[in-house]
Formats: C-alpha cells, sequence, structure tokens
C-alpha cells in the first residue's frame, strides 16, 4: 500500500466525495425542487398541520406575500399576554407555558400548583447517572453531553418502548423537568475536565422554578436575584415553541413518524438545535460582536459600522460566510416579536450593568443591517432582527457562560418538542417521506480488475 498519513487519506477521499457529491444549483430551479422544503419566496412548504403552536410574519393578499409585524402564538394565546400575565401577578412564567403547550389549555391554579410540584419532583437525575453517564464521559460541547445524556436516558427508564400516549407525556415531563440538570451538570464535568477549574455539583430544588434552579446549579455560590431569574425565565418563555416547521420542532415529527421511542426522537431535536443556523446561532452571534467591536473603532460611528457590515456580507469579514447573525428569518419581515420584548430588558439591563454603550452598538447593527442588505443584494426583501441577535447579550449580562447559550434554548425547547411528539403519536399515523429525485443514470458495473 502507499505511505499515507490518516489525514492526507481522509483528505484525498473526501475531495472525491465532494466531487461526485456535487450538484448545480440550477437544477433545482429547472426541476422546481424546494430546497429547504420552502418556496421561492421564502414561504415554507406545507407538510403537516398543528394546533401548537403558530409563527405569523406575513400575510397573502391577493397572491402575493405582504409583510405584517410578527406575532407568536402558543395554543391561539399571543405570546405577549403570557408574558404581561406573568409580569403582572410576579409570577415565573415558563411553567405555566409548558403546561399550556403540553395539554392545550391555561391550567387553573391549583392544576399548576400541582404540575409544578409534579415537575420539581422529577428534577433529580436517576441513581449514578451524574457518575456513570456524564462524569465518564465528558464533552467540550454542551449539546453534545445534553444528546448523550437525553438517549442514556432510555436505559433509565423502566418502560421506554411503551408508545401510549400517556408513557410518552411521563418520559416528556421527565425530560423537561431534568433538562436543567442536565445541562448544568455537563457544564459542570466540562469545567473540570477541559478548563481545568473546579466543578461545583448542586442538587436542584424541587420548589423553585426552572429558571432559578438552572441559575443555582451552574453559580458556584448557588446564588441569583429575582430579577435575574425573572429575565431568565422570560427567555425561556420566548424560545419554547415556534410552530412545527422550524428544523428541530420539524425532526421531532419527522423521527417520532418513524414509531421510535421518546429519547431517540428528543436526542435527535437536540442535534439539530445545536446547529448555527438554528440554536447555535445565539453564540455566533456574540462571536461576531467581539469580531465587529475589535475591528470597528468608533461604535457610534454609522459610516463605519455600515462598512464593516458590508465586509461581512461580502464574506471580506469575521467567518467569510456572508452572514450577518441574528439578522433576518424565514418568517418574521417587519419584526420578530421575540426579538423585540428581549431588546426590551435588554435596555434595561444594559443600564443596570454599565453596558449602555455596548447595548446601542446592537440597535445600530440592527438599523444599519437591513439598509446593507438592500443595497448588497439589491432586494426590496424586509429582513428585522430574530430573537438571537440579543439573547445572547442578555445572558453575557447574566453572567452566563457563552458554551451555555444554546443549551439554554434547548431547556424551553424540549417544552414545545414534547408537545409536538404527542400531536404526531395522536395525530400524524404516516411515516415521513418527502422525494428526493435521482440525477445521476444507471452505469454498466466496472470489475475492479478493469478499472483505472
Amino acid at each position: 500500500m502507499a505511505d499515507y498519513t490518516e489525514s492526507s487519506f481522509i483528505d484525498k477521499l473526501s475531495g472525491l466525495a465532494q466531487f461526485n457529491d456535487a450538484i448545480s444549483p440550477d437544477l433545482y430551479q429547472k426541476l422546481d425542487v424546494r430546497r429547504g422544503l420552502r418556496y421561492q419566496d421564502g414561504r415554507g412548504v406545507l407538510v403537516g398541520l398543528t394546533k401548537i403552536g403558530d409563527v405569523v410574519g406575513y400575510e397573502m393578499v391577493d397572491g402575493v406575500k405582504t409583510a405584517i409585524p410578527g406575532r407568536l402564538m402558543y395554543r391561539g394565546y399571543n405570546i405577549e399576554d403570557l408574558i404581561k400575565d406573568a409580569e403582572a401577578h410576579d409570577e415565573f412564567g415558563f411553567e405555566q407555558t409548558v403546561y399550556l403547550l403540553l395539554f392545550g389549555e391555561l391550567p387553573t391554579h391549583d392544576q399548576l400548583e400541582e404540575f409544578k410540584f409534579f415537575l420539581g419532583s422529577r428534577r433529580t437525575l436517576p441513581e449514578n447517572f451524574m457518575e456513570d453517564m456524564i462524569m465518564k464521559a465528558p464533552s467540550s460541547d454542551i449539546m453534545n453531553k445534553l444528546a448523550r445524556g437525553v438517549l442514556s436516558s432510555y436505559s433509565y427508564d423502566k418502560d421506554p418502548e411503551n408508545r401510549s400516549v400517556a408513557n410518552n407525556m411521563r418520559q416528556c415531563i421527565e425530560l423537561i423537568a431534568r433538562f436543567p440538570t442536565l445541562v448544568a451538570y455537563a457544564y459542570q464535568a466540562k469545567r473540570r475536565f477541559y478548563d481545568m477549574k473546579s466543578m461545583y455539583v448542586h442538587l436542584p430544588k424541587p420548589e423553585l422554578s426552572t429558571a432559578e434552579n438552572l441559575l443555582r446549579l451552574i453559580r458556584s455560590n448557588k446564588k441569583y436575584t429575582k430579577s435575574e431569574a425573572d429575565i431568565l425565565d422570560l427567555c425561556l418563555i420566548l424560545h419554547a415553541e415556534h410552530g412545527g416547521g422550524n428544523n428541530s420542532s420539524f425532526s421531532i415529527h419527522v423521527i417520532s413518524s418513524a414509531d421510535t421511542d421518546t429519547y431517540s426522537a428528543v436526542g435527535a431535536a437536540v442535534g439539530s438545535l445545536k446547529g448555527k443556523r438554528h440554536g447555535g446561532a445565539n453564540i455566533q452571534v456574540m462571536e461576531m460582536m467581539d469580531d465587529i467591536k475589535e475591528h470597528v473603532s468608533d461604535w457610534t460611528n454609522e459610516t463605519e459600522v455600515k462598512e464593516y457590515l458590508r465586509k461581512i456580507l461580502r464574506k471580506e469579514a469575521f467567518d467569510h460566510t456572508g452572514l450577518i447573525y441574528g439578522q433576518g428569518h424565514a418568517i418574521y419581515t417587519i419584526s420578530d416579536p421575540r426579538a423585540r420584548l428581549i431588546r426590551d430588558k435588554a435596555a434595561v439591563l444594559a443600564k443596570e450593568k454599565g453596558r449602555e454603550e455596548e447595548f446601542e452598538l446592537f440597535r445600530l447593527i440592527e438599523k444599519l443591517a437591513p439598509v446593507v442588505f438592500r443595497e448588497e443584494k439589491g432586494e426590496e426583501k424586509h429582513i428585522c432582527s430574530n430573537v438571537d441577535f440579543y439573547s445572547g447579550f442578555v445572558y453575557s449580562m447574566l453572567n452566563i457562560p457563552r458554551e451555555l447559550y444554546t443549551p439554554i434554548f434547548a431547556i424551553a425547547r424540549i417544552a414545545g418538542w414534547s408537545a409536538h411528539r404527542i400531536e404526531e403519536i395522536v395525530s400524524g399515523g404516516r411515516i415521513y417521506r418527502p422525494a428526493y429525485k435521482n440525477i445521476l443514470q444507471e452505469r454498466r458495473f466496472v470489475p475492479i480488475e478493469e478499472r483505472d
């Protein structure tokens, strides 16, 4: 055999695969393929029905897609009303949101208290789980560790293959309760084995909310303020659900339609959310902002900021992808209601933390990015800041480590995922099987001794 290193061997085969797998973008249009399950105007291809969430960013007027201010609905209720209710009663609202998403109705006071008690009683991980499933195989990435934790939970379930609605609901609620603990412990193991820092393992407290427990578990002194927990609770509510068409929730529907177990379906959704084009975008925003702050000398100079954004869009700066992270959305056009709500909190928090100058830079980018996009792309397409643009900034002001930004998204979205899994079990009944058109003609097989 020829001499080779592992890297050169893989590089050679990867180059071969890239050559043979390349497909001309023109073919997609010629054959009318809905890339990304989207029409040319950006609308998603209708593949299912749901009662869980609705994402509204446009309406069709005389057959024309018309942009409108964004709205986010959970089970028919406007997300802003859920948040106003939590603030009016000075209560954490995420648990009520979970109840609504899972069961389809707003709970009474007694129903909510009973549900919160059940959640609290399930926050602790199974016996020896921390030692065997987290400590013995730590990960540098918390999302990968979370996915493994979900899949490992199968082994600790006495009835993992029971597909009844009741058993699936039990499994989903237990995962919702345990996600903060799984994330916090995975983070502590990462600190110990990858960052060479002290590890602090605290037990969750059943009487605390999801937001309070997470803050308590990730901090060495277990301390947090009511204000910090309130803001984190708001973020959890806003991230809990976003319709059946977002990539991770669609993954739940697809995997569940194959009639597999809860842990396999949720593990796949975690993998989806990790992606930089999905939940991982909040970290990309902060890395992009680090780059902008480093290369823009005057954060208040509109011309300088605008020209650097232009470089990013032209793939001449930052990560050379041509993406201004946190800007634009598949459905929202004029505004993302989640971004607006988080931005309002970010303004207050920035004043408290002495980071007003940084906040104004965010605001300036939010103002200029659509202008640069129109100038560079030559389109009148509306784009707006999405939820990822401000969420990472808020987490940074809460002194939450950057590697936990996307896992926090998962802690919230497991509520929506669970609701979509139950919906697929109840109303689906048919495995997803979209079509892919093969564009390679049949070839004559060549025996190995005749190959060049």
